[in-house]
């Protein structure tokens, strides 16, 4: 599988996994439009590569139709019935657990928005069956997937973590050890539950028959989720939050997720007017955009019913302007260390009709919960373990409150006529990695593989770690290195070249002329294809 493909007039996808790639390219080969295209590609993608997601968890999409209009549908699961603090503290904990029953307490949110997708795909002559859709990944789950580097590694890393949870042992160990890489595991539960879905629709995960088993299986291992709670789910379509910049208008998801920062940092550093790009001002000037980012998000973002404001507020001008003069171009802000580890998958995918497709699907952690539900093979997310117990903070664990999202995809319809979706998986550096691509290839112009893969960095946490500092891959220039630690940033250099840390970056661009691109990031697993 290529890791950019371009000059294709019927479609491109670009995955994080060949095989997701590859399901898209077929699907759009067979006369799908790039929604059902990446329905495909999202259910593909949790049979070959359940560390990063799965249908337990939730998705974001950016959708812009060929009238130029960008809609967003929101798939973040709330709160269980039962997921009260009194429940946590009456179990011994003083914060919510990030593996185990308790930590699954959140409405899983993707395949509601598949639901949506695929509605929205029928107005653009979508009309392939939904077996036909699912078919790819009904395959891979039932057959087997060759496991991935990332994911051989991982669990090793995450075993003692997860290895207790229900369902974990049997579905991801080989005789209780972790699988080597190159080695085949099946998912042949979660195989039975998309065939039924295939046959039933699917609103059946909600409220049919394989709603109705997800929430025995809960139940029986503790979870705070009811069958209550999933029959009363529905995604949502919402406006999406925008910003005007001289390159074009950007659009992101709005709050819970933290496309507000992402947002930020691009409008704020359009300020700097920096010249150059890999320069210092380049790198310092995105991290310090960083940094008041987040300040803003880890004040703000919330569920979105539980809003002070309305979220534009901080993408107006004047607020912009402000934020932006207070960021010292020759010295690092200190810096707060906010919380934020994650594990995503970002996909893009475009055809010629004009559609395109931002998409982010998630578990929050690597394997999520841990928990994998025995008649449904479903793996549940541990999206609620970013709620606090405490009344007090931003972000309080109260039933049915949707919790604060890493994710955010990302999409620019640019003043040159091309449509760009991108985006990014790994917590906080989802928009940092963001920045890098489209500052690269948008402003520096840079060819879009190149951009995707030139060196990152990151500020703050990603994949479970601890660390909040300045992390760079070690391809960096070392005059620039000397640069950042002399203005006082906490820089560490990490020894890879092409880092896991710095998460997953891609992109599909839609071109005036019609000719599509794709491209996905080295680090991970997959490639671009098209038609």
């Amino acid at each position: 599988m290529n890791l950019h493909t371009a000059g294709h007039r019927r479609g491109v996808v670009a995955a994080p996994h060949h095989a997701a790639a590859e399901t898209g390219r077929l699907i759009l080969e067979d006369g799908g439009n790039a929604l059902e295209a990446m329905v495909a590609m999202a259910a593909a993608i949790a049979a070959v590569y359940p560390h990063m997601n799965h249908i337990g968890g939730d998705a974001f999409w950016l959708l812009r139709e060929p009238s130029g209009r960008v809609r967003a549908i929101m798939g973040a699961g709330p709160a269980g019935a039962k997921a009260t603090a009194a429940l946590y503290r009456e179990h011994g904990h003083d914060e919510i657990p990030s593996r185990g029953p308790l930590a699954a307490l959140t409405v899983p949110g993707a395949v509601a928005t598949w639901m949506l997708a695929l509605q929205a795909a029928e107005a653009y002559g979508g009309k392939l069956p939904l077996d036909v859709v699912l078919g790819p990944a009904m395959r891979h789950a039932r057959d087997g997937y060759t496991v991935t580097r990332s994911q051989a590694r991982l669990t090793a890393e995450k075993l003692s973590e997860c290895k207790d949870a229900p369902g974990f042992a049997d579905m991801f160990l080989v005789d209780g050890t972790p699988p080597t890489e190159g080695s085949t595991l099946k998912q042949a539960t979660l195989a039975a539950t998309l065939d039924q879905l295939a046959n039933a629709g699917l609103d059946d995960f909600y409220r049919g028959d394989v709603g109705r088993e997800i929430a025995a299986d809960l139940e029986r291992i503790g979870s705070p989720v009811t069958r209550g709670d999933l029959e009363g789910y529905e995604a949502v379509v919402r406006e999406p939050l925008s910003v005007a910049l001289q390159t074009g208008t950007l659009y992101n998801t709005p709050p819970p997720t933290q496309g507000l920062a992402s947002l930020i940092i691009l409008a704020l550093f359009e300020r700097l007017r920096v010249r150059d790009a890999e320069s210092f001002d380049h790198v310092h000037g995105l991290v310090e955009a960083t940094k008041r980012a987040f300040l803003v998000r880890d004040r703000y973002v919330t569920d979105p019913d539980r809003l002070p404001h309305p979220a534009a507020r901080y993408l107006e001008k004047s607020f912009l302007d402000a934020e932006a003069a207070r960021i010292d171009r020759r010295k690092a802000a200190r810096w707060p260390a906010p919380k934020g580890e994650g594990d995503t998958i970002w996909m893009g995918a475009a055809d010629s009709s004009g559609l395109v497709v931002s998409f982010i699907q998630s578990l929050y952690w690597e394997f999520g919960s841990a928990c994998v539900l025995p008649r449904t093979g479903v793996l549940m997310q541990n999206r609620g373990a970013s709620f606090s117990l405490d009344k007090g903070a931003a972000n309080p664990l109260q039933p049915g409150r949707r919790p604060f999202h890493t994710l955010n995809p990302a999409l620019a319809a640019l003043s040159d006529g091309r449509v760009m979706a991108y985006g990014a998986m790994g917590g906080d550096g989802q928009p940092q990695s963001q920045a890098a691509l489209f500052t690269r290839h948008v402003l520096y112009r840079q060819p879009l593989e190149e951009a995707v893969d030139r060196p990152r960095w990151l500020l703050g946490r990603t994949w479970g770690s601890a660390h909040t500092n300045l992390r760079l891959e070690s391809r960096f220039d070392a005059g620039l290195i000397d640069r950042l630690l002399s203005a006082g940033h906490d820089v560490e250099v990490l020894p890879d070249a092409y880092s896991d840390t710095m998460g997953h970056a891609g992109a599909v661009v839609l071109r005036p002329d019609g000719t599509l691109e794709g491209a996905h990031d080295p680090r991970a697993d997959g490639g671009a294809a098209g038609i």
